[in-house]
């Protein structure tokens, strides 16, 4: 079975950090490409963050650059976020994603609100 859990979510003010962690299991996670999206209220999911099987490649959405970093431990099956310098639009639902030739999988997604 299917997993990918996604923690490390919640209440941050402005300027402030998180690291999102998501958990795979029931697949070979170093065969797949893995990515954060992310969904605002009102807006439609986007791409943040991926990087490729080895850790090779990262891409970055032009509005995180510089201030997110992706990256994953094959070993341990696990992807993250390090979120630095957060502001009120980075407010959304964040969902962990893994992809290869066939179908993606999906988390349920974290909660990553920035405010005052």
């Amino acid at each position: 079975q299917v997993q990918l859990v996604e923690s490390g979510g919640g209440l941050v003010q402005p300027g402030g950090s998180l690291r999102l962690s998501c958990a795979a299991s029931g697949f070979t996670f170093s065969y797949y490409t893995m990515s954060w999206y992310r969904q605002a209220p009102g807006k439609e999911r986007e791409l943040v963050a991926s990087i490729t099987r080895g850790g090779g490649t990262l891409n970055y959405a032009d509005s995180v650059k510089g201030r997110f970093t992706i990256s994953r431990v094959n070993a341990n099956n696990t992807l993250y976020l390090q979120m630095n310098s957060l502001k009120p639009e980075d407010t959304a639902v964040y969902y962990c994603n893994a992809r290869t030739l066939g179908p993606a999988y999906w988390g349920q997604g974290t909660q990553v609100t920035v405010s005052s």
